[in-house]
Formats: structure tokens, sequence, C-alpha cells
């Protein structure tokens, strides 16, 4: 179902910018950099079909809400080829049961769903057309929605960096880079957009426990591209914003409810209560396809339970004692009234209230209409 495809070329000819891709399309099939191997090990691993897919989201081959969905957005054009010379019965049996497993996947970031919604609308309007064209169609859509992921990316830094000073000391958690994304990164899209611009900044990216994404993935990626990073360990950030060493903190979001609550990697809520208490800016930075106007708070969040085996060892060690219980959420939700801002593809909402949500995704949707 799966096999190592390539390893990333020598990037010392291009030292400046990352010199990987979060997926990509090859020879008819999907290839995803397997970042549970990062940083030791920079490797890509190719698929076929929808069950494949589904299994590297569930396993963390792949991971962020954005990312997420671009990779569920191929696993479904992924069944519709290795389908399209069945009978159209067989087809549509075949590619319903892509979507169901593709669903199951993982529950909380919300851009999986997205991408599905928008694939099946794509079949819905194919409804009497053969499986090789509808197969076309669907890969045709999965490439659209890993470009205007791209492109998303790149308009939120624009409107985010113009929020960060010069010199600014930029906390961040988890990962919310290119390797979260199609490519460029929320959170460190910002980052990027604004050392761009000429501003000199540099992040503190907590460790993340329990899989550590700050520190194998966004210490990596900043490290590759020559922007100034100090990892530090998550119970460490109370005591530099306490000593003054924090200007900012810049996260990502799996899941935005219609009245700003945010759901994002477990530790993000601890972080803004600290960010309140010190009079520090929160800033979530999310493409308006991660937010979801159909939950009103989030507390209807849906919030994942990963495996103990995440919480009791990590790389083949295990540190707990044998038989100890474990609670593993892989996210928690920050209320709106501690975030500062949200920054959009489309723009900032600040304040964050369910009226300037509401009204800057009408605005898209309206846009995107003419």
């Amino acid at each position: 179902m799966q096999s190592p495809s390539d390893t990333a070329q020598d990037r010392s000819a291009h030292p400046a910018r990352l010199q990987v891709e979060t997926l990509r399309w090859r020879d008819g099939r999907l290839e995803m950099l397997d970042q549970r191997l990062l940083p030791l090990q920079v490797e890509y691993r190719r698929y076929e079909s929808a069950e494949g897919v589904a299994d590297a989201i569930r396993s963390l081959v792949v991971r962020g809400a954005p990312a997420i969905g671009c990779a569920a957005a191929y696993g479904v054009a992924l069944e519709g080829a290795r389908l399209s010379a069945s009978r159209s019965e067989t087809f549509s049996s075949g590619l319903e049961r892509g979507f169901d497993l593709l669903r199951r996947s993982r529950p909380t970031a919300v851009n999986l769903a997205w991408a599905l919604d928008r694939q099946r609308r794509v079949w819905s309007g194919l409804s009497a057309a053969q499986p090789t064209q509808i197969a076309h169609a669907l890969l045709a859509e999965a490439h659209a929605i890993l470009q205007e992921d791209i492109a998303a990316n790149r308009a939120l830094g624009g409107h985010g960096s113009a929020l960060v000073p010069n010199d600014a000391r930029i906390l961040t958690h988890c990962n919310a880079g290119a390797l979260a994304t199609g490519g460029y990164g929320t959170a460190l899209g910002i980052v990027r957009s604004a050392a761009a611009a000429g501003k000199r900044v540099t992040v503190v990216a907590d460790e993340t426990r329990p899989v550590l994404q700050g520190a194998r993935l966004t210490a990596w990626e900043l490290t590759q591209e020559g922007i100034g990073v100090t990892l530090i360990a998550d119970v460490a950030a109370a005591l530099l914003m306490a000593r003054g060493e924090i200007d900012m903190v810049i996260v990502g979001a799996d899941r935005v409810a219609a009245n700003g609550d945010v759901a994002n990697k477990i530790g993000t809520y601890g972080l803004a209560v600290l960010a309140q208490r010190h009079a520090i800016p929160f800033y979530v930075a999310c493409p308006l396809s991660t937010i979801d106007l159909s939950i009103r708070h989030g507390s209807d969040i849906p919030i994942e339970e990963r495996s103990a085996d995440e919480v009791t060892g990590f790389g083949g060690v295990r540190w707990a004692p044998d038989g100890v219980a474990v609670r593993n959420p892989a996210f928690d939700v920050t209320p709106v009234a501690l975030v500062t801002a949200l920054i959009t593809d489309r723009g900032v909402v600040q304040p964050v209230t369910e009226a300037g949500i509401r009204g800057l995704c009408a605005t898209a949707a309206r846009e995107s209409s003419l």
C-alpha cells in the first residue's frame, strides 16, 4: 500500500529556504513526507488509495489541519483513479467507502471534512458521467485545493506580518509551518513574511509534548531557513513570559468555532492563559477553511484522544511504569476571550466576535462567487 520512494536532495545549494514539500503528486501517486521520522530522516512515502492516505493521516505521517485537508482530497482522487476502470455501481460504492475511511481518520481538524465536502460536490455535479471523467475531475480539484492552500497561507502571512514589530520575540506551539500545510505555513507563514519584509524576528518554540512537534518540526523548519529559533521545554514558557522575554504568541488552529473559540494542539489553552496574565498578545493564524460556522461554541468541537503509548514513552523508549493510567487528549480549546485576533487569509478579525467572523466569511463567499 505504501513504500519509501526517495529522500530530499542536498539543500546546500539553497540554504535559505525549506527544501521539502509536505505532499506532492508524482507519476499518478501521492507522495507525503513522513513527519514521524523528522528531523533525523527525510523520507517520502507513496500512496495509491484512500485507505492508505487515511492510515497516513491517522498515524501522523501527515499532520496539521490544512495538510490533512489536502491529503484527504488527494485520497479521494486516488480512490477515483484506482476504481476508474470499474462499472459505475462498483465505482460509486468504492468511492463512498473511500470517503468514509478518510472522514473517520481524525475527528478534530475541520479541514479534513471541508476538503471531503468539496470533493463530494465535484462528484455530485458529475453524477451522470463516466468513472474516468469523475476521476479526472477529482484529481483536478485536489490539485486546486493544494494550490489554494499555499496561496491562502501566503496571504495570511502578509496580513499577520503587519502585526509583528521589529525585533519581535515570538512564542509558538506545535508546528504550524510549511509541514502542517500545503506549503509556507500559517503561524510560521507570518514569521516568514515578517522576515521577508526585512523585520528582525526570532522564534521561541515550545517542544510540544507528547510527540514533540515543536522540537522535531518547527525547530527543524526554522533552522533550515536561517530564522533564529530557541527551543524550550513546554513548562519554561511561563518563566520567559514573566521575565519579559516574549513579545507575542502566534499559534495555528485545527478548528475555530463560530464564536471564536479555538481548538489547537494540547497546551495552547495554557499558553493563552499565561499570555493574558502577562499582557502579551495571543494571535491565532488560520485560513478561512479552518473556521467551522456549523459549530457555535468550542465545547462542541470533538477532541481526539490518542494512544497512551505517546505519553508513556517516545521513539521506542518507555519511561512510565507498566499499568499506569493515561489520558492523552491531542487538543484543547482556547476560549475566545483569550484570543487577541484571528489572522486569516482574508484579513484580521480584531476584536474576535461571532459577528466579525461571520461577516468576514460572508464577504469572502461573495467575492468567490463573482
